[in-house]
C-alpha cells in the first residue's frame, strides 16, 4: 500500500463519523442565545416600582423569628409614589393601631394605647421598625435604588439564572449600605440582595421568592430577610393581596388619618 493512502475501510468509515457528526450537528441546532444583557438603570428603577404605582394598597404578614422566640403581626400599607405611605398594624389585638407615616421627608409613629404621636428624626430611619430585622427606611422607602446608588452591571450570576449587579452609594447620600449586590432573573425580578455597611462588611442578606400575579403584576410575594450579625434571627414578609393605582381618599396620608388607624 503507498505511503499515505487509507485502507478502503478506513475510508468508508470516516465518511460514516461524517456523516453521524453532521447529523448530530444539525438536530441539536444552534446553541441558545442569552438574554439580553439589561440596563443596570431601569433595573434599579424597576426595583423603587416593584411594589409600588401611583398609588397602592396592600396587606402582609410579617413573621420574626429568634433563637428566643418568635411573633407575627399583619399590616395594611397605603402608598402614593415613592414619597408617601401610611402603615397600620391590624393583629395582633395588643399591637393593633399602631401605625407609622411617612410624608416627603417627615416621618410619625402613632401608639394608641397612649394616644401620642411621636415624630420620628432622621437618624431614626436606619432604626428597627417593631422590633423586626426591617428599618423604618426598609417599610417607608425612603431611600431610593436608583437615586442614591452607582449601579453596574457584573455580569450573569454563578448559577447562571439571571444577572448580578453591584450598587454603590453617591456621594455625600446619607444611609446606612455601602454597597448592594443585587440578583435578578431573567425577568428582572430580584431574588437576592446583600447589603454592605460603611465598612464595607457584608450586614444583611434579603432573599425573593413565590413569585405569584398579584396586582395584575407578576412579583416575589415572599422575602426573608437574615442579619449577618445575629446567628437564628430572621424576618419574613409575605404579601396577601396588593391593589395599585386605588383611589385613596385626600387625606389618606395625614395625622388625623395616622391616628385613626384605619
Amino acid at each position: 500500500m503507498a505511503r499515505g493512502v487509507l485502507p478502503a475501510a478506513s475510508v468508508e468509515w470516516a465518511r460514516a463519523a461524517g456523516v453521524v457528526l453532521a447529523v448530530l450537528a444539525v438536530s441539536q441546532g444552534p446553541a441558545p442565545a442569552l438574554p439580553k444583557a439589561p440596563d443596570a438603570d431601569e433595573v434599579m428603577r424597576r426595583m423603587d416600582y416593584l411594589y409600588r404605582s401611583k398609588t397602592s394598597v396592600a396587606r402582609m404578614d410579617i413573621a420574626v423569628t429568634s433563637p428566643r422566640t418568635s411573633r407575627t403581626m399583619r399590616i395594611k400599607a397605603w402608598t402614593r409614589g415613592t414619597t408617601d405611605a401610611l402603615i397600620v398594624i391590624e393583629a395582633p389585638a395588643r399591637e393593633a393601631g399602631i401605625a407609622t407615616l411617612r410624608v416627603g421627608d417627615n416621618l410619625w409613629n402613632y401608639l394608641p394605647k397612649v394616644a401620642r404621636t411621636i415624630r420620628v428624626p432622621p437618624s431614626m430611619m436606619l432604626g428597627s421598625w417593631m422590633g423586626t430585622d426591617f428599618t423604618n427606611d426598609d417599610l417607608v422607602k425612603e431611600s431610593s435604588y436608583r437615586d442614591d446608588f452607582v449601579t453596574t452591571l457584573a455580569g450573569r450570576t454563578k448559577d447562571g439564572k439571571g444577572w448580578l449587579l453591584v450598587g454603590t452609594v453617591k456621594p455625600g447620600v446619607v444611609g446606612r449600605w455601602q454597597k448592594l449586590e443585587l440578583e435578578v432573573d431573567d425577568e428582572l425580578l430580584p431574588t437576592v440582595e446583600r447589603s454592605f455597611d460603611r465598612k464595607g462588611r457584608l450586614a444583611r442578606t434579603m432573599t425573593f421568592d413565590e413569585v405569584k400575579v398579584l396586582g395584575g403584576r407578576r412579583l416575589p410575594t415572599h422575602m426573608a430577610l437574615v442579619p449577618a450579625d445575629t446567628e437564628g434571627q430572621k424576618t419574613e414578609m409575605r404579601y396577601l393581596e396588593v391593589q395599585f393605582d386605588a383611589p385613596l381618599p385626600e387625606d389618606t396620608f395625614s395625622l388625623s388619618r395616622l391616628e385613626r388607624g384605619r
